[in-house]
């Protein structure tokens, strides 16, 4: 592989123009078709909704779409003033017959017009429960073709917007909201967009005020932002392809976005950090003189043959490395293709695809990149020649001398190897404790800020019209009403708090039982013992319980059914990768061990910070009571790959410093110091970038960022500057050992340096 990457470097050195031009086309035209310059862009495309697998649940919601009478459709929702308010009844009247006019417009349904008025039987569930408002409920027809259905909705939106200005402005105090499912969809996909904006906005320059620091210079820290931009160009590409494929879901575009700007950032610091040594290691030996890593090369010595030369020893190093790397973490996220869930599928094959566009970002782009900008690398920055800050810069930079702070932390580790292990466990064990009382849930609605129009209207909704909202279960019969009526009672007496609408036809065949919890809650304790109480005692026809919480409660099993092979399969390939790379089996165990005991943390931090609603003002979120129930597979898969993006960094430099003579310590203190300062920046950088996207809005990519930049700061500090030198040292020459078979297939498999 050393041999393959090293001419792919002198390739790129040679001709660095033609690659860059290449990947600004591809930039240019990712984010030109993402944003819609060539027609729908892909934030429209997007979908929302809670995440569902085959099962009972999804057949029932199946049954009810298919035989739906209406097509769905808007719902306008007045609010703090009575609903026998004269001054409603003129705007809407007005509404109601405009309204029916419309193409496409099923019925227009409020309380003024059904029989009997505001005091019939009908009107009940169109006014509040406290009778402080009303509804008014325009269907569409079923089934209108997708143009026709877009002109009617429209059309429906804009004339119930007229209608809530005019109450509003004829009756004091009055509040209106317009709202319904695909406004709610709309609602999410614009906010994933504008958190997307949000935290590239606030992760790019903090990157890059940080790679300024590291690099001593805007030169080389640019770089690895001109990777990223391109990265995230790449990949808005890609994911508007996938959403051609599958039904891509609004917080997909998030998570996989988030990950591949920081794997791109980290891939990019590594390459120029690594060229960087070599071009100096190169000119300190034309000069026949020790090298001194720290003191700048003049530029005369930098020429363009030492560049190539350089560029091509980084790539057998760094890019190697990278590669690793990257396999790691695409491997992690493999492991998500092996659930039912159509939205952790598509979460695992986009971002092994995002993966994919990092790597050869890293290995061609930023190569490229390296080879125009050459000697000017080496040389002086702006801020070096800046007295007060020349020294600090040393402190802080790439440049990593023989001796330094960790290879102190090194030593000092390996003085005391038992102290250091149980204490990082024990700090570890005690941010891990939260997450015995983990709960899942779907929020639905409340995954968009309380500010949010939309999760106002279905917050009212909830809480003033019992029979309105989403129901939380819903028990599909094949059955008519009048069969279902005994059901409904034997819902109703097993919790009063349950508010059980009556027995509704669907189509010829079936009819609904529709239930709402008291909270609206539909991860209450009495939902989800609802579901199991009807599945584990259907009535004498056949029934399928769905709804949010038996979805819920499918998903729960569907994911614990599948996680026992997704967990192996991608252990097992992780140990063969770190076994390839390091002929021990050992050091991967130990790898592995790690990772659990980082994730368990960053798991305990999230429950306590979410769950329990600590630091909800300082994030700005609603404490929903629970973890989306996504975000346990989202942070192991991304969570395992980051981490193993870190051993694989301090790995490859603690085997390359054992292959070349050292002995088991000193190699671990060598790698250490080399790699440490890496290692924590890049970390820094990663972690800033999550702390980004956590200043959005959606409560699902708040709880991923966090949970995220939890997992890798400990990892960048606690595992990898401490732990991992204490175990490495305990073990001893052990770190290297591997039965006789296995040796025999690591001398004829094994990638090595060089």
């Amino acid at each position: 592989m050393a041999g393959v990457l090293a001419g792919l470097g002198r390739a790129v050195a040679r001709h660095p123009l033609p690659v860059v031009v290449a990947w600004l086309f591809l930039a240019v035209l990712g984010f030109t078709a993402a944003l819609g310059g060539f027609g729908e862009g892909l934030f429209p495309r997007l979908s929302s909704g809670d995440p569902t697998v085959p099962g009972e649940a999804r057949d029932g919601q199946d049954i009810l779409q298919d035989n739906a009478e209406t097509g769905g459709g808007l719902t306008l929702l007045t609010d703090g003033i009575p609903a026998t308010d004269p001054g409603l009844v003129g705007p809407i009247t007005s509404a109601r017959e405009d309204l029916a006019g419309i193409d496409g417009v099923l019925r227009v349904l409020d309380p003024f017009a059904v029989p009997g008025g505001l005091d019939g039987p009908a009107a009940t569930g169109l006014i509040a429960e406290d009778g402080n408002g009303l509804l008014v409920v325009v269907d569409l027809e079923p089934e209108l073709p997708e143009a026709d259905y877009d002109v009617a909705l429209a059309a429906v939106q804009d004339r119930l917007d007229q209608a809530a200005a005019d109450i509003t402005a004829s009756v004091q105090g009055a509040r209106t909201l317009v709202g319904g499912t695909q406004p709610l969809v709309t609602a999410i996909t614009d906010q994933v967009s504008a958190d997307l904006a949000t935290g590239e906005g606030i992760a790019l320059p903090v990157s890059l005020l940080v790679m300024i620091l590291v690099f001593g210079g805007f030169l080389a820290a640019g770089l690895p932002i001109i990777g990223a931009i391109a990265s995230i160009a790449v990949s808005l590409l890609g994911l508007l392809g996938f959403s051609y494929l599958i039904d891509l879901d609004a917080s997909v575009v998030n998570v996989v976005t988030v990950l591949g700007l920081g794997l791109c950032i980290d891939y990019g610091l590594l390459i120029v950090s690594r060229f960087r040594e070599e071009l100096r290691k190169l000119a300190t030996e034309d000069e026949h003189r020790p090298s001194t890593e720290s003191q700048p090369v003049p530029a005369k010595i930098a020429t363009q043959e030492r560049v190539r030369t350089a560029l091509a020893a980084t790539m057998a190093s760094a890019g190697r490395t990278v590669v690793f790397s990257a396999v790691t973490v695409g491997i992690s996220l493999s492991g998500l293709l092996l659930f039912s869930a159509d939205f952790l599928r598509a979460v695992g094959a986009a971002g092994m695809s995002i993966v994919l566009v990092a790597m050869l970002v890293a290995l061609s782009l930023v190569p490229a990149l390296l080879a125009l900008a050459g000697p000017r690398l080496v040389r002086p920055g702006l801020l070096q020649r800046i007295p007060g800050l020349r020294s600090a810069l040393r402190r802080l930079g790439d440049v990593a001398p023989a001796e330094g702070l960790f290879s102190r932390l090194g030593r000092g580790t390996q003085r005391r190897p038992v102290l250091v292990v149980l204490a990082v466990l024990a700090v570890l064990a005690l941010l891990a404790a939260p997450v015995s009382d983990l709960q899942l849930r779907n929020s639905g609605v409340a995954l968009l800020p309380e500010s949010a129009p939309q999760r106002q209207f279905f917050d009212t909704l909830t809480a003033k019209y019992a029979t309105a909202g989403f129901p939380a279960v819903q028990i599909v019969g094949r059955a008519s009403p009048e069969q279902m009526t005994e059901l409904a009672e034997r819902v109703r007496a097993t919790d009063s708090s349950l508010t059980v609408a009556p027995p509704a036809a669907v189509g010829p065949d079936y009819s609904v039982l529709s239930v709402y919890p008291a909270d609206g809650d539909p991860a209450s304790p009495e939902a989800l013992e609802l579901v199991a109480a009807v599945r584990a005692d259907p009535p004498g026809y056949q029934t399928w319980v769905t709804g949010q919480s038996a979805g819920l409660v499918d998903f729960v099993d569907a994911i614990t059914d599948r996680a026992p092979l997704a967990i192996a399969v991608v252990v097992f390939a992780t140990f063969l990768l770190l076994f390839l790379m390091t002929g021990s089996i050992l050091v991967p165990l130990k790898a592995l061990f790690m990772n659990v005991v980082s994730l368990g943390a960053s798991f305990g931090v999230l429950v306590w910070v979410f769950q329990y609603g600590n630091l909800s003002d300082l994030l700005g979120f609603t404490p929903t009571g629970g973890i989306e129930t996504t975000i346990p597979l989202l942070v192991l898969a991304f969570g395992f790959g980051l981490a193993m993006d870190y051993e694989v960094f301090l790995l490859s430099r603690i085997k390359e410093f054992r292959d070349g003579g050292m002995s088991n310590n000193e190699a671990v203190v060598a790698g250490l110091q080399r790699s440490g300062r890496i290692i924590t920046s890049a970390g820094l950088i990663v972690v800033l970038v999550f702390a980004g996207f956590v200043a959005g809005q959606l409560i699902i990519i708040k709880q991923t960022g966090v949970a995220l930049a939890v997992a890798v700061a400990i990892d960048a500090t606690l595992i990898r500057c401490l732990l991992v030198p204490a175990t490495m040292t305990l073990l001893g020459e052990w770190n290297w050992w591997a039965p006789r078979p296995l040796r025999r297939v690591y001398a004829r498999f094994g990638v090595r340096e060089g």
